[in-house]
Parts: C-alpha cells; structure tokens; sequence
C-alpha cells in the first residue's frame, strides 16, 4: 500500500480489492501499520456490508442515486420493475448473483410479458450488478425482439380525424402531433412557447411515481427544439388562448373513438409522429432536417418509414407486373 499526501495537507491510502479501489483517509502521515490496521478495518466494514446487501436493498440504493439524473418515467419503470422481479430473486446477495440465477430469472418473466419488457427487465438488472459486481460477466440470452411493421396513417385517414375534430378540445393537440410533437410535448406547451408561427419546445409532461403527472425537461437534448407551423393554426391557438388543458390520457381515448367512429384502422397518437417523418421524406426533406424537427436522437424512426415506403413501392411494382401477366390468359 502506498501512503499518498493530498494537496490539502491530509493523507490517503489506497488499496485495490476485488476489482474495485478503497480508499482510507488520515490527517496525519500514518505508519505503514495505522495504514494497514485502517484499512484492514475498512474492508471488513466493506465485508459485513457485501454480507447483507441483497438485490433489493442494492437496487433501492442504485434508484435513489440516480433520482435526480434520469427522468420519472425511468424511475417508475424501476418500480414497475422491482414489483414484478421475483421475491427469490430479490433477496438474493448480490454478490452471490450468477449468470444463471440471472437467466432463470429472465426465463421465469418472458412467459407472461412481451420482449420489450423483458429486455427492460434485463437492463435494470444489469444496471444494478454492474454498479455493485462491475466484475460479474453477464451472458443472458433474451427473447428474440417481435419485428412489427408500424401502420402509417394515409393522408386520406387524417383529413377525416382532422374534420371529425374541428372546433374540439382535440383539433389542436391532434394537428400539434401531424407535426412530430410528443404527446408529452404536446400537454407541457403554453401560449408562452408561441412565438408567431413558431412553436418553442423545452418540456414535456409526464407520469412519475406515484402516478402523478409532473413536467420537466424534454426526452432527450435532440427533443428541445423549435418547429414552424402555419400562421392559420397559430392564429387558432392565440384565439383560443391555450393549447390544451385536459388529461394527456383523454386525448388518447378521443382519438380511439374517432378511429373507432369513422371506420378507421386504430393506431396510438404517437404515429402521427412517424406519419410527419413519412410526409417530410416524400417531400425530399433531408433526414437529418426530418430528425431535428422531430426531436429523434436516431435514425430508428426513420428506419421504419423507409421501410415502410419501399414495401408500398414493391407492392405497386407487383400490381403492376400482376397486370401484364394477367394480360396473357384473362383475355
């Protein structure tokens, strides 16, 4: 061990322990035994502590440390978390977790909840051991990921939302999202955020703990940013002197009776966001100004409409070829 004097005048002595370093202040130079004895002592604090600290108590500890950094939908899903992570798993030490206690654990939550969830899950779980066990390899095999090709609303779909919801509560939130708008976006906006035909995006509105509704900053540094919008429906914003006041979850439920009413496949309010995405790449819009405007970090999104666009190119390539084969024995 090596006794190291500080720029404060005070001493250090470093030890390094199973993968991780322990440190043992004095403010006095010590003797290679007083450093030896602290340190000693040091460890085995660190010892009794390893002794007890089961998964659990570990992952209320990685929560409360990371409160303040990630955002109350992370937090909630950490909750979500810990209700649904087994009673056996989460009492066992965490220095005592093996990949397999991890695997069997995984298996046991992939019966009964879809792929997505489970990797979340999974990411909790190796977000806590690999701040308490940094040395613990992890080598989980994880349900295969269900590849879902998102619906993509038509034009024709949202002139006949846009119409049934003219003069409502919802005319506006719902053109807000035809613009790539978060629906959390969307709830945290005041006339405050209107500048002329600009709208100003810095916060969103979310579900923390507790189920309580809280507003913060935006998802990501990529969602604060400023997007235009026609004069016409800023005008109608000013006119109607707020955007929206209502709970984020009733506009969801409007928007499902509309799809419901008018004969409409249903999908979520946040595929208004994949159809700007889609309308700004038939325009020619760059991606990277399609990204910006949308507040995307990554190209996923954009993935999905390309992909999106070439199936329907390809079917039409199929019609088309169908036809002049048809052509040859229907005459």
């Amino acid at each position: 061990m090596k006794i190291e004097k500080r720029p404060s005048g005070s001493y250090r002595v470093r030890k390094m322990y199973k993968g991780q370093m322990y440190t043992v202040s004095f403010d006095h130079k010590p003797t290679q035994k007083e450093a030896m004895l602290a340190m000693a002592d040091e460890l085995q604090k660190v010892q009794k502590k390893h002794e007890s600290l089961n998964f659990k108590a570990a992952a209320e500890e990685y929560i409360e440390a990371k409160r303040n950094v990630l955002s109350p939908t992370t937090i909630k899903g950490y909750r979500s978390a810990m209700r649904t992570i087994s009673k056996k798993f989460q009492e066992i030490n965490v220095h005592d977790i093996t990949a397999l206690d991890i695997q069997t654990e995984i298996n046991r939550l992939a019966k009964d909840r879809s792929p997505k969830t489970v990797r979340n899950y999974h990411g909790f779980i190796s977000a806590v051991l690999g701040t308490f066990c940094p040395s613990l390899k992890i080598y989980t095999t994880l349900p295969q990921k269900i590849k879902n090709e998102p619906y993509i609303p038509s034009d024709e779909d949202i002139k006949k939302i846009l119409e049934y919801a003219e003069g409502t509560e919802y005319e506006i939130p719902i053109i807000l999202a035809c613009y790539g708008l978060r629906r959390s976006e969307i709830c945290a906006l005041t006339l405050e955020d209107l500048e002329g035909d600009i709208i100003k995006i810095s916060k969103a509105k979310v579900l923390g703990e507790g189920e309580k509704w809280v507003t913060k900053t935006t998802k990501t540094t990529s969602s604060t940013r400023e997007i235009v919008i026609p004069m016409e429906i800023a005008d109608k914003i000013r006119q109607k002197g707020y955007i929206y006041k209502g709970h984020p979850n009733i506009i969801t439920r409007y928007l499902e009776r509309a799809e419901d009413n008018l004969g409409i496949p249903r999908f979520p309010l946040h595929k208004l966001r994949h159809y700007f995405a889609s309308k700004m790449s038939a325009l020619n819009v760059p991606e990277a100004n399609i990204m910006k405007m949308g507040g995307w970090e990554t190209d996923h999104v954009m993935k999905g409409v390309y992909r999106h666009a070439m199936k329907d190119e390809n079917h039409e390539k199929q019609r088309m070829a169908s036809r002049e084969l048809g052509n040859v024995f229907l005459q």
